[in-house]
């Protein structure tokens, strides 16, 4: 049979009409009007016929007036660039950091000792030794110090409904936040019923209501001198994010395969944020393998208890698009990025032509588009907008904003923004080892953490046992908070501490050890509960035989194994 005569065989073309449109979704030529990730980029923002027409009002409202006028800015910013650029080859012409080496073969060889600290005595020594807490006092107390568990309101305001005990609310923080599960902690433990600890946990416990209640440690804590201990400046206050990769136990829409991290698996990475004093005041569950830098700004923009003025992340945070956004909105970003060496840097074209230029060591190999950043600035401003004004999440404009093509006026002019803040940033972190020990060690403050969450996922260390997102978020909720709490528990201890003597020498020792040390300690926490050895609990409960009659039936037990 010829081809012409051959039938239209539909399913041979499916393939090619799916990819056309995935393709076409990432891209923004489609979109789905009702859809929360795929929406067209305009759903994302402020309406732009209101945009139009109270403009001033809304910049007004997000404070971003300094932003109405783009060219003092960008002429500032050329100069500062310029001057960066001269300063720090200067520097490595005549040598003066010595941790920065140049190769045979012109590129720069970088190092970042280790920040010099005294020998002091180690924090762990002064908590608790001999006598372990419990988690459950731990958590008590800091609920008496702040009233964390009077965040946890109905999911339905009912007022009739007779609120649970306080020890129901705390055995389920436990059973969820140590990945212990519901049924078997309500087993394992006293004094609590489990269905009084799976209604409250199904109730109480929402993504809201947990933010709220973690809210309430760093809120408390503020308010103590202890922590300033870690503050670098009392103006300042520098925050990190990290990420933390766990499986998953059955299929779920918000995880995704990885062999390098979950083998034949699926997981997720639980991105949190954490500031100089070892506070966790935001984190969000995402597939691992979104890109975080799509989620920085969200716990910056989207917590009411830490403003942020210097943030610092690793590689996976970083992004030139939110070097721009971040700057614009007010923040100084600080990442670690791994061969940083080996990015591109940009000027302006003043800086190309300028006579120093052949001489420099470190040169810029790109020019800012100066011109596509002036006629995309009403759309720059309109997105910030929207941002301060919280009409989008960051991470949702952002996943739509990174799938465009590179051609999207909007992203383009963003990104060339951001190269010039990237360049800026990248001479200043290879001239100043202090800068870069600083990132390093507010980095290393999350990795702390990170071990600390293994710790204390005595159910399932690296698992979360929920498969829909709210579900996770509910679980990382719980886990913050017990983690906030232990932190708030130290504070409070060490204080006591140091107010419990008069002896100068020993008050010195302690202040150096908090100095050099972290409150993120629980050596001195019992994490695994309590063993009851007395012979009532010796004795056997579920009637195994004596090995006389296992003797006996050998022969039958041999028969029926084949």
């Amino acid at each position: 049979m010829s081809s012409a005569t051959q039938p239209f065989r539909v399913s041979l073309y499916k393939a090619l009409l799916f990819g056309h449109v995935a393709q076409g979704l990432k891209a923004g030529t489609v979109y789905l009007e009702q859809s929360y990730k795929y929406r067209a980029l305009e759903g994302y923002l402020l309406e732009r016929e209101q945009w139009q027409t109270r403009r001033t009002h809304y910049v007004h409202l997000a404070d971003l007036e300094r932003l109405a006028d783009p060219h003092n800015m960008l002429q500032q910013l050329e100069v500062d660039l310029h001057q960066q650029y001269v300063t720090t080859n200067a520097r490595l012409e005549a040598r003066s950091n010595p941790f920065v080496q140049s190769k045979s073969d012109e590129t720069l060889l970088v190092r970042t000792p280790p920040q010099r600290r005294d020998h002091t005595e180690t924090l762990a020594t002064f908590f608790p030794g001999r006598q372990y807490i419990a988690l459950t006092e731990i958590l008590a107390t800091v609920n008496q110090l702040t009233h964390f568990l009077a965040e946890f309101t109905h999911g339905q305001h009912h007022p009739t409904v007779a609120r649970p005990p306080v020890q129901t609310f705390l055995a389920g923080l436990l059973g969820v936040g140590c990945g212990i599960g519901i049924r078997k902690l309500a087993r394992i433990f006293r004094h609590v019923q489990e269905t009084q600890v799976e209604h409250a946990v199904n109730w109480y416990f929402t993504p809201t209501n947990l933010q709220a209640a973690n809210d309430r440690i760093p809120q408390m804590i503020d308010r103590l001198p202890l922590p300033t201990i870690y503050r670098r400046s009392v103006d300042s206050l520098q925050t990190s994010s990290d990420g933390q990769k766990f499986e998953i136990p059955a299929e779920s829409l918000n995880a995704n395969y990885s062999s390098k991290y979950f083998g034949k698996g699926q997981g997720v990475s639980v991105y949190s944020f954490m500031d100089e004093r070892h506070l966790l005041f935001y984190s969000t569950v995402i597939r691992a393998a979104e890109r975080e830098s799509a989620y920085v700004l969200e716990g910056l923009l989207h917590n009411n208890v830490v403003h942020s003025e210097v943030h610092s992340t690793d590689t996976h945070g970083y992004s030139e698009l939110v070097f721009g956004v971040m700057h614009l909105l007010g923040f100084t970003y600080a990442p670690r990025i791994k061969h940083f060496q080996r990015q591109r840097l940009y000027a302006f074209k003043g800086l190309r032509r300028h006579d120093a230029y052949p001489s420099f060591l470190v040169k810029p190999s790109g020019t800012i588009n100066v011109p596509l950043i002036l006629a995309q600035w009403d759309a720059i401003l309109r997105l910030l907008v929207s941002l301060k004004l919280k009409v989008t999440t960051p991470s949702a404009l952002f996943r739509r904003l990174n799938s465009y093509s590179s051609q999207y006026g909007l992203y383009r002019a963003l990104k060339a923004f951001g190269q010039i803040l990237k360049s800026l940033f990248l001479l200043r972190y290879l001239d100043d080892v202090e800068l870069r020990q600083r990132i390093t060690q507010q980095l290393n403050k999350v990795e702390q953490s990170h071990r600390f969450a293994r710790a204390l996922s005595v159910g399932h260390p690296r698992e979360l046992l929920s498969v829909d997102k709210e579900g996770q978020e509910i679980e990382e909720g719980c886990r913050r908070l017990i983690k906030n709490a232990v932190t708030c528990w130290n504070y409070v201890y060490l204080a006591k501490r140091l107010l419990g003597t008069a002896d100068p020498t020993h008050q010195h020792l302690l202040v150096q050890a908090i100095r050099h040390g972290s409150p993120i300690s629980w050596q001195h926490i019992n994490l695994l509960g309590e063993y009851d050895f007395s012979d009532k609990r010796l004795e056997d409960s579920v009637g195994i035989l004596p090995a006389t009659w296992l003797h006996a039936k050998a022969s039958k037990l041999a028969e029926l194994v084949g």
